[in-house]
């Protein structure tokens, strides 16, 4: 069972930055380069959203179009680490964030990290 904890979550003013950390566990039979990672986030009274997401070895990225040039993901296999630097934010960025691994159609998530942008 892979373990994501999600950090780096707290209160920022719009234009401001964060940088969102997810650290990685638990691997048994497959290691931290066998799932492709993605970053997802949910506001209140709102399903769940893609934001953005990272192959297995890191040298391709999607983002969703409301973060696409401001957000960027990024990962480190030999720390067993994903990351999500999310510059110029909007108040529309408020959420919980969370992490999530996926490998052979099986998912594991993280308890996700609150991201509030607030004047």
């Amino acid at each position: 069972q892979v373990h994501l904890v999600e950090s780096g979550g707290g209160v920022v003013q719009p234009g401001g930055s964060l940088r969102l950390s997810c650290a990685a566990s638990g691997f048994t039979d497959f290691t931290f380069s066998s799932y492709a990672m993605n970053w997802y986030r949910q506001a209140p009274g709102r399903t769940r959203e893609f934001v953005a997401a990272i192959t297995r070895a890191g040298d391709n990225t999607i983002y969703a179009d409301s973060v696409k040039g401001r957000f960027t993901i990024s990962r480190d296999n030999a720390k067993n680490m994903m990351y999500l630097q999310m510059n110029s934010l909007k108040l529309e960025d408020t959420a919980v964030y969370y992490c999530h691994a996926v490998r052979a159609s099986r998912g594991s998530w993280g308890q996700g990290t609150q991201v509030t942008v607030s004047s």
